[in-house]
């Protein structure tokens, strides 16, 4: 496991400050970022959240993954290495 999790399925209008603070609460935040298109600047709808540790990041998975915010069911889970 590790302590970066895969965010998915967000409100479009969550921004950066708005995943942290969708977060801070299981744990210390080392990053927390939306991914957004190159071209028009808006949010692709999934981010990125790191935390200090593995049991807050087991936590956050624990206690958020399914829970709908603005409408959304958003999904978390542990982010895997990109693939080469």
């Amino acid at each position: 496991m590790s302590n970066k999790l895969f965010v998915g399925n967000l409100p479009w209008s969550t921004d950066d400050q708005g995943l942290q603070t969708m977060f801070e609460e299981f744990g210390e935040i080392v990053s927390a970022r939306v991914i957004t298109d190159r071209e028009s600047g808006r949010s692709r709808g999934f981010g990125f959240v790191e935390f200090a540790d593995e049991a807050a990041a087991q936590a956050a998975v624990d206690g958020i993954n399914g829970k709908e915010i603005d409408g959304r069911a958003i999904n978390v889970d542990f982010a895997r290495p990109a693939q080469e």
